[in-house]
């Protein structure tokens, strides 16, 4: 076991014969070898000194005695292996006695050999060989462990870095935000503000530029953000164009009024990327320190709430939260189950507005119109939830399956009599541009066996002028299926005379919102004169929507209008009340 540097071995022994034996036996085992001072021998003649000098001999192995005067071997083991920097030192027991308890009193104080006397030559070198090969792995294992730990600790270093930074603008992360947030409210320090702002219609210029146009421009906005920075305060990334503002000692809304009009000013410049110049604006939520908040979250949730409530004002906005936001959004994030939960419950049903021929009063048809019948509230309005629907997108299958009681309640009138019945169902604006439209239309028609010509389908002023020529196509289409097409709230979406002919409609429906004020304002009355007036010319039939005095219904009359609706001839009913209540007026 030859090597560059001997092996440090410590004898401790009361008698010095005994250590001049141990030298001179592992001496003639070094030159029957051939090995040069592989081991370099140091005596202790007591317990206490060995103790005294581990750190000076800084031993590889340990030839103990244990029978000694004083300290005995087995309590200076004892007292070796408690030591956390010796406990991997190991020790040979070198002793007289041969017993089997005596061997078990040994490797109870830790010890990791014996070697009985008088020693051999053989046994010595054969113990202190294995033992110092023990010594030498446990060593390269330490040394692996050491630059383990180290490696460890600085990759540690660089996730936390990680953590704590932004990978693309460099500047302070979410999560170190919601770090230096928990440390203020911790420290009972609410002089504060959150400044939560987002880039309006970001996604444009990835998907007009591209994402490295869409990096380079954040890294515009944060560098000019970055100059707006007051020291000691804390400036974040926390979304994809959402960033951050932690500002300390704020104690009111006036404070801020300052830095915030920086902060918009600092949009009106174009941003330069590349050859191009961008022109963006961001809406801004503020939350302030209250001492209500208890988890870092809470702000910057707080913060995120007010900006999106600024972003439904429109662009370049600004709101500071209160808590009555948080309150309207917990009622939305409900709403929005609930009306999944209604949708999959199948809680939707159609009510049925009668539309009468103005001349002669008599019954021609039907507005389909969705009413939720809540488990527990009852019959909930169409203004608590439509809108929400709108949004979400549940308002195209909802719509869907409105058209699908319709259609099949207007089969079940034509077969019990009242052949000449129609249906007026509304496509909201989503559903209008929504790709399975056709799809969904053919099969519900399929499913239903109704005849599509006595089916019509209302669109709003502003779904047709979204897209003119996609619309054409679609109606185009709708017509081809003997489908009949109105124009919803007429008069309100502001369309052009000049392309109102291009579309291929059969009705025009006017806004209730004229009719009601007819009697008030002469140029209501003018305006609904002129939309039947266009509605001849273009031999388009016109229909009146919100009717519900007899003064109304003989203006209407006088002007020429062909159909109507409203409370004055009925309110929307469930299909058994209007075959118990309609039905009978009309025979």
């Amino acid at each position: 076991m030859a090597t560059s540097q001997p092996f440090s071995i410590l004898v401790v022994d009361d008698e010095p014969n005994n250590f001049e034996v141990i030298e001179t036996l592992l001496s003639i085992e070094e030159a029957a070898l051939g090995e040069t001072q592989a081991y370099q021998l140091h005596y202790a003649a007591s317990g206490s000194a060995a103790l005294d000098w581990l750190a000076l001999f800084q031993p590889d192995v340990i030839l103990l005695d244990v029978m000694m005067p004083g300290m005995s071997g087995l309590e200076v083991c004892l007292r070796i292996k408690a030591m956390p920097q010796w406990q991997a030192l190991p020790i040979i027991m070198v002793t007289s006695l041969t017993e089997k308890a005596d061997l078990a009193r040994c490797f109870a104080a830790g010890a990791d050999d014996f070697i009985a006397k008088p020693v051999t030559r053989l046994e010595l070198n054969a113990r202190v060989r294995s033992m110092l090969r023990i010594r030498r792995q446990y060593q390269a294992l330490a040394s692996f462990n050491s630059r383990l730990e180290k490696t460890v600790q600085e990759r540690t270093a660089q996730l936390q870095e990680m953590i704590a930074q932004d990978g693309l603008t460099r500047l302070s992360s979410r999560a170190f935000l919601l770090e230096q947030l928990a440390e203020m409210l911790q420290a009972d320090y609410f002089s504060f503000a959150v400044v939560y702002l987002d880039c309006d219609q970001f996604k444009l210029v990835n998907s007009a530029f591209g994402h490295r146009v869409g990096n380079q421009l954040l890294l515009a906005i944060a560098k000019r953000l970055q100059q707006l920075r007051r020291p000691g305060d804390t400036l974040a990334r926390v979304g994809e164009d959402e960033f951050c503002f932690l500002l300390r000692q704020i104690d009111s809304e006036r404070a801020l009024e300052p830095f915030i009009e920086t902060i918009l000013q600092s949009f009106v410049r174009a941003f330069e990327v590349g050859n191009c110049e961008i022109f963006m604006t961001a809406c801004i939520g503020i939350a302030l320190g209250d001492r209500t908040y208890q988890q870092a979250e809470e702000p910057l949730q707080d913060a995120d709430t007010a900006m999106y409530k600024a972003k439904q004002r429109g662009k370049n906005g600004c709101q500071i939260f209160d808590r009555q936001m948080s309150v309207a959004m917990l009622e939305r994030l409900t709403l929005e189950t609930d009306l999944q939960r209604a949708l999959n419950h199948h809680e939707f049903v159609a009510y049925y507005q009668p539309i009468v021929n103005l001349h002669t009063e008599a019954l021609c048809g039907f507005e389909a119109l969705v009413r939720w019948r809540h488990p527990s509230r009852g019959l909930v309005s169409p203004d608590e939830f439509i809108p929400c629907m709108e949004e979400t997108g549940l308002i195209v299958p909802l719509g869907i399956a409105v058209l699908q009681q319709a259609c099949e309640q207007l089969l079940a009138w034509h077969q019990q009599g009242h052949p000449d019945l129609t249906m007026s169902v509304n496509l909201s604006v989503r559903q209008f541009a929504s790709p399975t439209l056709l799809a969904d239309i053919d099969r519900v028609l399929a499913e239903t066996g109704v005849n599509p010509a006595y089916l019509k389908l209302e669109i709003t002023e502003s779904a047709l002028l979204k897209n003119v020529e996609t619309a054409i196509d679609i109606m185009a289409q709708l017509r081809s299926r003997q489908i009949h097409i109105s124009v919803d709230d007429f008069g309100t979406g502001y369309s052009s005379l000049s392309s109102l002919h291009r579309f291929p409609l059969n009705d025009l429906k006017i806004d209730r919102s004229f009719v009601s004020q007819m009697h008030e304002s002469s140029r209501n009355f003018r305006i609904v004169n002129t939309i039947i007036s266009l509605g001849d010319q273009l031999e388009l039939t016109v229909v009146a929507e919100g009717i519900e005095t007899r003064q109304q219904l003989e203006q209407l009359q006088d002007l020429g209008c062909q159909l109507g609706q409203g409370y004055l001839f009925s309110q929307p009913r469930s299909a058994d009340d209007i075959e118990t209540y309609s039905f009978q007026r009309r025979r």
